[in-house]
């Protein structure tokens, strides 16, 4: 009868779990609330405001004094102040400071307006060196050795290139070295035009596959090698919690005892049985105690977790306004920075809501809708991460 009671129990969640995933696959990718409430779309190049009405931007150059309350009215837009502009449409209160161009060996090429900011560039003799997409730096342009010659002129965005010239190849070492001091086979470099190796061509052009074929093979070991780690520590947990809920059950025999009695020929009734008592007892083991969720670390977890083109998805799902994300924008030349304060603009509202006051700690509802908005939006992974680390069940 037990085993009748849990197959019944079993049958009862199988209703509610098809209706979840009915409600999961019909939810809308931005599961923004606003969409279930459709508006006529304002006129181009006008947005709505947080009271439904309909405004028109401040043009580049002007920033948002105040915007307008009714239908028909227009928004009030003043000019930007001096070193300060504005680029785009807005309705911003406030422009953005004017670039100042203090590298080293870097000089204004055109002056900040308030429609543009400031163009900054090297000075002659300088070019730009990229450490990365955002940043670089004036490094001075390179001159052509006696056995080289220029092939390409240095500018603003490139250095200076140079070629062996006539009468010389590229050595091993990289360097040009002159046809008459090389033996016969090098000196075939010598017949073709300046910078033309066309032996080091062959042999790269063989390298190709070669090069190609040892990355597959250590790709293919490398998740050969995951998947077996994998699977071992998931067998070596799976013994480890069977191995303590036996030792449980011999410790309580009045709380399992009539499921652990087997007979000479076991039913698959009592089979079924036993097995869901075990797993109702490793269940029922404690995996670990919750942690403290500072509100920074959690953020910069959460960018480390979610792609940065989903980012303002994510933050549009918990809450935060449409002009506050554009404020971050403007305020953090950094994407990273920016998308931080876009998290902690809803974390630090929340905190509040909850009578959190200014603590820095994140209340455990607001993480748990931080977890359901990853897994609407497709990003399982993501939630799957901050409930293991701050051990939510």
């Amino acid at each position: 009868m037990e085993a009748a009671g849990l197959r019944r129990r079993r049958n009862i969640k199988a209703p509610v779990g098809t209706f979840l995933l009915l409600m999961f696959l019909f939810l809308p990718a931005s599961c923004l609330p606003e969409e279930a409430e459709k508006q006529p779309a304002c006129p181009h190049g006008d947005y709505r405001t947080d009271e439904g009405v309909c405004c028109n931007k401040c043009s580049p150059g002007f920033k948002l004094v105040e915007v307008c309350h009714a239908v028909g009215q227009r928004s009030n837009c003043t000019a930007c102040p001096a070193d300060q502009f504005s680029d785009q449409m807005n309705f911003m209160p406030n422009c953005r400071r004017c670039r100042r161009c203090k590298l080293k060996n870097e000089e204004v090429d055109t002056p900040c307006e308030r429609y543009q900011n400031t163009i900054c560039r090297c000075k002659k003799g300088f070019y730009k060196y990229r450490i990365d997409s955002e940043t670089y730096e004036c490094r001075r342009c390179s001159s052509c050795r006696s056995d080289e010659q220029q092939i390409q002129q240095c500018s603003q965005d490139q250095n200076t290139v140079c070629g062996c010239k006539e009468g010389y190849y590229k050595g091993a070492r990289g360097v040009c070295e002159a046809c008459k001091n090389c033996s016969d086979e090098c000196k075939l470099h010598c017949t073709s035009p300046p910078m033309l190796n066309t032996k080091g061509q062959d042999r790269t052009t063989n390298l190709v596959p070669v090069v190609a074929g040892v990355a597959a093979v250590a790709v293919v070991m490398l998740v050969l090698g995951i998947f077996i780690t994998y699977m071992t520590t998931k067998r070596f947990t799976k013994r480890k919690l069977l191995k303590s809920s036996s030792q449980l059950a011999e410790a309580s025999p009045d709380s399992c005892q009539e499921s652990l009695v087997y007979s000479e020929e076991p039913s698959e009734n009592n089979v079924n049985a036993q097995r869901y008592m075990t797993e109702q007892e490793t269940s029922n083991l404690p995996d670990c105690v919750p942690l403290e969720i500072r509100i920074p670390e959690l953020i910069y977890s959460v960018l480390d977790l979610v792609p940065v083109l989903q980012v303002k998805q994510l933050v549009r799902c918990l809450g935060v306004k449409d002009s506050e994300i554009e404020q971050a924008d403007l305020d953090h030349r950094s994407c990273r920075e920016a998308h931080y304060q876009m998290l902690r603009v809803w974390a630090e509202r929340g905190s509040r809501a909850a009578g959190g006051g200014g603590t820095l700690l994140l209340p455990l509802p607001l993480l748990q809708e931080l977890i359901d908005k990853l897994r609407l939006m497709h990003l399982g992974r993501a939630a799957e991460e901050l409930e293991i680390k701050y051990c939510i069940q």
